[in-house]
């Protein structure tokens, strides 16, 4: 426990103590306005078909929009990207709201949703890119790394957490446009302070090892690698494009299928508790679920770097498949409660996994693009399996939307066996030699 404790200390050092209150309170709108959205058409509109089609429409925004502001962010840098993006949504989810309270239309509600979403500013995928490019930067071993994306998994955990219990919350007290104004604020706040810190000027260390091209066309001066978190890394005049690696593929796949799998279990979980006549209990199992995650994906720092992340993953669809079976037989509250605590145990791992993978597999000069990618992938793998399994629930019941997850799980363990996930890219510096470095095996 000291060697973690160490860790999360040296995490800690390298943006500073500021850096993850801002990146979290930064990405909290992100786990409010998918379920402020609903909540909030639903009551002015009285339709939840209405309703439905704004939370479709602003998951379909996220999903297009994340990799292409990722992709921005790796071009320009991250500090105009998220300024211009985190006072875009705010202004966005802000229309959202006045045009709701309205009783706008629903294509035009339909519309600013879709804006909103796709303007989401990202913050979680690019603050996991910013920290690796600082632990990078300091010749980390992959053991520090692996332990900043335990971190950074942990904060997306509580904030999905949080983030509906606030919407809730606001929506029992007062109503839930309090909610997704808090949400604009908090955009447009802390997605500045995120963006203007010190951080925000320190570009992939790799990105100076990528192949310029153009007449005339030499390698990139090397600089110093100090600590000073805001130091600028040099940047080639211009970057051919990398290609991508296959396994990256089945990883962006695998992650879809968590986002089915987290779909399934909140549409099992909303009509089991409906049918037991506790629907006010949906959101504190979902949340009792997220919380266990939580803790799973800080104690990912605890296991031993020889097991490499391949093995993390293939074992983490097992426990996946394992611990989602049981949702099959649950009839009680209780046992729902103790199903899904427990199924939270793998959530985390699996997805922390996936953003190792992908950090030592792409290239340096597409990082911010994946982590997004990746992200855009659990929402727009939710939002598909929010839709087909909430009709199977209603049409067969609870174990129908259920076997969607186990499903979804059976597919995972099968991208997990059937992909190599090896190899560093090319243009990728990675520490020099002498410096510890673990290996993706």
């Amino acid at each position: 426990m000291t060697a973690a404790t160490a860790a999360f200390r040296r995490v800690l050092a390298l943006g500073g103590p500021l850096l993850p209150v801002v990146s979290f309170l930064g990405r909290l709108p992100t786990a409010m306005c998918q379920f402020g959205s609903l909540l909030l058409v639903a009551e002015t509109s009285g339709s939840l078909a209405t309703a439905g089609l704004v939370g479709g429409a602003l998951a379909a925004g996220q999903t297009a929009g994340g990799p292409l502001l990722g992709r921005l962010a790796d071009r320009h840098g991250q500090r105009p990207v998220v300024l211009a993006a985190c006072w875009f949504d705010a202004l966005a989810v802000t229309a959202l709201v006045l045009a709701a309270l309205a009783r706008t239309g629903a294509l035009p509600l339909a519309l600013i949703a879709l804006l909103a979403g796709a303007g989401v500013p990202q913050i979680g995928p690019l603050a996991r890119t910013r920290l690796v490019a600082l632990a990078r930067r300091d010749r980390a071993d992959d053991r520090l790394v692996d332990t900043v994306l335990s971190c950074e998994g942990t904060l997306d955990e509580v904030s999905f957490v949080l983030g509906p219990a606030l919407v809730g919350l606001s929506a029992t007290v007062a109503h839930p446009a309090v909610a997704l104004a808090l949400a604009a604020l908090l955009l447009a706040v802390c997605g500045s302070a995120f963006a203007l810190h010190p951080t925000a000027a320190v570009l992939p260390p790799t990105a100076k090892a990528l192949r310029p091209t153009g007449a005339g066309a030499g390698p990139a001066p090397a600089r110093p690698c100090g600590r000073r978190p805001g130091a600028r890394l040099a940047r080639p005049a211009r970057l051919a494009r990398a290609r991508m690696p296959r396994a990256v593929h089945a990883m962006r796949a695998s992650m879809a299928l968590q986002g089915a799998l987290f779909g399934a279990c909140q549409s099992g979980i909303t009509a089991l508790t409906a049918d037991l006549h506790r629907p006010a209990q949906a959101g504190l199992v979902y949340a009792a679920m997220g919380v266990m995650s939580a803790v799973a994906g800080l104690a990912m720092a605890l296991v031993p770097a020889r097991i490499g992340l391949p093995v993390r993953w293939r074992a983490a669809a097992v426990a996946l498949i394992a611990l989602s079976v049981p949702l099959l037989f649950v009839r009680s509250l209780g046992a729902l409660y103790l199903a899904v605590v427990v199924l939270g145990v793998a959530f985390a791992p699996h997805l922390i996994t996936l953003f190792g993978l992908t950090e030592r597999l792409v290239p340096a000069g597409r990082l911010a693009e994946s982590m997004a990618f990746l992200t855009s992938a659990i929402v727009g793998g939710q939002a598909l399996s929010l839709a087909v399994s909430g009709r199977l629930a209603e049409a067969h019941g609870p174990s129908a939307a259920f076997a969607v997850a186990v499903g979804a799980a059976v597919l995972i363990l099968g991208l997990a066996l059937t992909t190599r996930a090896t190899g560093r890219p090319a243009a990728a510096v990675r520490p020099a030699a002498g410096a510890p470095a673990g290996s993706a095996r």
